[in-house]
């Protein structure tokens, strides 16, 4: 399996032809397309999509009225599904894409060289599609720095995975369920395989044979035709959910804590996260793991902490006020407990990992099996960054099965430890327990390798991938030249 350079890794958010989640495949395949599998009306559609988004989008215009003409063509669609459900959707499976991955794996590996580090591959393959297309570049935010962050984190991805076409199947269906919400349609997957086949040619200098450039398409049309598949299948769904702000509370100069309340139900799980959408910064979504377990009143909770200016989480703790409104993309991520919850817990958190902590812990409060019971390791820097202190009270009062240890790293009440980690290995045997971690990349990685190293099962240790997290043994790649693979598991987004 190859490895690809040690490098600080991007949060999964954006990355394809519409700006979506990592691993945003949108390269489709131009001879069986989706477009292709269905009456003649959807192709004429989709050419009516097109030009509507040069007209609706040129001179900084007016995306709201293309994401409307999707609104209805997608509304048609599902008519026609319920009218007609032995129809089907028209789209085919990943599945009927059926290649040899293992073979293209190798192939791809051994001409890595020819076309890595990606970065001039993906600054060539995004100018080529803006310039044959520029009426896509109105899809995306206006910074491309996330976008190109999160398409290298796809490749790499797809690449280390691709002897596993049922873990690509389900990661890519995930994703293309989250890319409804930024417009992407099928017909902008092939606008980006072609793009791509270009940068791969110009970047390698020739050196890529074409053998080796036919197993990187045929890896993007597998990834696309998952996508695709993933988006019908989420066609009864809003594409996103408009969310008014009900409360926010600034407990530190950089952190925040908002309640939203939805127009519609909004499905999620505790421990998953949504990407959130702010109309200070168009098309520009970042994840935030939900703070709560699901309410009667439906509203929700996020913990925003600031990590710069001009950015979302910026905007969300700096200039958000109670009335207005925000988006969110559908629930992701699998961090969550497990249907029946036979074990003992071990939750470690970090910062606002917290968020995702609280959630699994009031989920357990009303799902706990008799006679089980839970640890928190909550890891903060000071005393003072225990920003949600009276909740964390209030959870420990009500649960006598539940443990919390404090750990502070600096000033009064500091721990002993040298890091969070190092307090949860001095504490006691985790080998029994299902372990639930969350927090800043380092802090994650740290964690998990050390509860692997005393004996915990890697499948038993569950967190989402965040930017620079480290796989544990048992799922780090082969080795390749290249350098060390670092943390590329099938999960759309970590939000920390």
């Amino acid at each position: 399996m190859p490895r690809r350079p040690h490098s600080p890794r991007p949060r999964p958010g954006q990355g394809f032809p519409g700006g979506g989640s990592c691993g945003a495949s949108e390269q489709k395949d131009p001879p069986t397309t989706a477009t292709d599998q269905t009456p003649r009306r959807r192709g004429c559609e989709e050419s009516t999509i097109r030009d509507n988004g040069t007209t609706a989008t040129r001179d900084g215009g007016n995306s709201d009225e293309y994401h409307a003409l999707l609104a209805r063509r997608d509304a048609m669609r599902l008519r026609d599904r319920m009218l007609a459900p032995s129809r089907g959707a028209g789209t085919k499976r990943s599945s009927e894409y059926a290649h040899d991955g293992a073979a293209d794996q190798e192939t791809i590996v051994r001409n890595l060289a020819a076309v890595t580090p990606f970065g001039a591959l993906i600054d060539h393959l995004y100018e080529a599609m803006f310039e044959q297309h520029p009426y896509l570049r109105r899809l995306f935010p206006d910074s491309m720095e996330f976008q190109k962050t999160h398409l290298e984190r796809a490749f790499w991805f797809l690449i280390e995975h691709l002897h596993e076409p049922e873990e690509i199947t389900a990661f890519c269906a995930r994703l293309g369920r989250d890319h409804r919400k930024l417009g992407v349609r099928p017909v902008h997957y092939q606008v980006f395989e072609s793009a791509l086949s270009d940068a791969l040619r110009t970047c390698s200098g020739g050196r890529l044979d074409p053998e080796a450039e036919h197993a990187w398409l045929r890896m993007v049309r597998f990834a696309a035709s998952g996508m695709v598949a993933g988006s019908e299948h989420a066609l009864a769904e809003p594409v996103a959910w408009h969310a008014t702000v009900t409360a926010h509370q600034l407990r530190r100069p950089d952190l925040a804590v908002l309640r939203v309340r939805t127009s519609e139900p909004y499905p999620y799980r505790p421990g998953q996260y949504a990407a959130v959408e702010s109309p200070l910064l168009p098309r520009t979504w970042r994840p935030y793991s939900f703070a709560c377990v699901p309410a009667p009143d439906g509203e929700l909770e996020f913990h925003v902490r600031r990590t710069g200016p001009g950015g979302v989480s910026d905007a969300l703790t700096l200039r958000t006020r109670v009335g207005d409104t925000l988006r969110l993309g559908p629930a992701q991520g699998t961090t969550t407990l497990d249907d029946n919850p036979a074990r003992d817990v071990l939750v470690v958190a970090g910062g606002t990992g917290w968020a995702t902590a609280r959630a699994l812990l009031e989920e357990l409060a009303l799902r706990r099996a008799p006679g089980r019971s839970a640890h928190l390791f909550l890891g903060v820097r000071t005393a003072d960054d225990l920003y949600d202190a009276p909740a964390l009270a209030r959870l420990e009062n009500r649960c006598p099965w539940l443990r919390v240890v404090p750990v502070i790293a600096e000033g009064p009440g500091a721990a002993p430890d040298a890091s969070l980690a190092d307090a949860v290995a001095r504490h006691g045997d985790w080998t029994q327990h299902i372990a639930y971690v969350s927090g800043p990349a380092a802090m994650v990685t740290a964690a998990a390798w050390r509860l692997s190293g005393l004996g915990l099962p890697a499948d038993r240790i569950r967190h989402d991938p965040v930017a620079g997290t480290v796989p544990l043994p048992s799922h780090t790649p082969r080795s390749h030249p290249n350098g060390p693979a670092a943390g590329l598991h099938p999960a759309e987004g970590a939000p920390v």
